[in-house]
């Protein structure tokens, strides 16, 4: 008797232990249960995007009233996206909103539209030529519209110096203390015998004109410039807060994978027009990582998140080597900081396909 009392004791105790376990197991979310479950996508997954967003080459954005409008090269025409999430660039409806007259000094070889707002006007800088690459020049274009995507494109004509007319690609445009600056790169061999393209400044009297003499800002001088020929291409500048000025470029010919970003520093209280006012960084500070699928990365813009808190790079890349200036060329986009001394740090090209957190303050 007094051991089947102490059995029904035992077995009584290990039931009680049993429940609690099984409550325990319950109260932290698991399940006892070996039948699959359906997998849950954790809520951060609708939080993230993977480059590369959209395919593509020369991205340029510019941001307005909480609307991002993006350009990038055609070809043939100048299109226009627009969007409040840059993440979902690929789902925007593209327009075209100017096509060159047929047989024009600006028909062939759209390239690198870039849009601004000034002076109550809209206004897109592009390159084009008649189809010869000796042709290609810079042009202007402007809208009186409120809404780019409406109204007239009306062709302003070329932009350029008188004393630096010569082959002329990749304009745009830099305010910095209350005066406008056009920016390009130039070919000056008239032959177009010497491909090597440098960088030219010159201050604008109006959004289409210039004036006075133009300044070289920057050359090919190091090896990583060279590659495949001396290139200072996409100049882009990136004014910061407390309003230092960096001038950020391509360098080496597109058609290498070593297409890479190099950059000027603006001293403090310098003149952007003369050329010893500006650093510059004797190594790339954006160039190809093989192990993330970045070949020749290059020709950038720049852009705020939704929120202001957050700066973006965009700018286009090549998935595999030996892809050169082709239609394989994709568009990334991705965060940076600055660095102790106020410089960007751009870090390095982040790998194809991995998951990375959208801008901050986008719906």
């Amino acid at each position: 008797m007094m051991n089947s009392l102490k059995r029904i004791k035992r077995n009584s105790l290990n039931l009680i232990f049993g429940s609690f376990v099984i409550a325990t197991f319950l109260s932290c979310g698991k399940s006892g249960s070996p039948a699959p479950i359906e997998p849950v996508i954790p809520p951060t997954a609708a939080n993230t995007f993977a480059n590369p967003i959209m395919n593509g080459a020369d991205p340029s954005v510019f941001q307005k009233d909480g609307v991002y409008y993006y350009l990038q090269t055609n070809g043939s025409s100048i299109v226009l996206w627009t969007t409040t999430a840059m993440s979902k660039l690929a789902t925007a409806i593209p327009k075209t909103v100017y096509t060159p007259t047929a047989g024009a000094q600006n028909s062939r070889n759209v390239w690198a539209p870039e849009m601004f707002f000034f002076d109550g006007k809209w206004y897109i800088y592009y390159t084009a030529g008649n189809g010869a690459d000796i042709s290609q020049r810079t042009w202007v274009l402007e809208n009186s519209s409120a809404d780019p995507t409406t109204g007239t494109w009306v062709d302003k004509g070329r932009i350029f110096s008188p004393s630096a007319d010569f082959w002329a690609i990749d304009g745009t445009v830099f305010e910095f203390n209350g005066s406008r600056y056009f920016l390009w790169c130039g070919r000056p061999d008239l032959t177009n015998v010497n491909l090597t393209q440098n960088i030219y400044i010159s201050k604008m009297t109006n959004p289409y004109t210039l004036e006075g003499t133009a300044t070289k800002l920057t050359e090919p001088e190091y090896n990583w410039e060279k590659n495949g020929f001396g290139v200072n291409e996409g100049p882009e500048v990136l004014l910061t807060s407390d309003n230092k000025a960096f001038l950020v470029y391509s360098a080496s010919y597109c058609g290498t994978d070593d297409y890479a970003l190099g950059m000027l520093s603006l001293k403090v209280g310098g003149n952007p027009l003369v050329k010893t006012d500006w650093i510059k960084s004797t190594q790339p500070v954006f160039s190809k990582q093989v192990q993330n699928s970045a070949f020749g990365p290059g020709h950038n813009s720049f852009f705020k998140s939704p929120d202001g808190k957050e700066n973006w790079i965009i700018y286009h890349a090549n998935s595999a080597t030996n892809q050169g200036c082709a239609d394989k060329r994709n568009i990334r986009m991705q965060k940076f900081t600055f660095k102790a001394d106020g410089s960007p740090d751009f870090g390095e090209p982040v790998a194809t396909g991995l998951q990375i957190t959208k801008p901050s303050g986008e719906q």
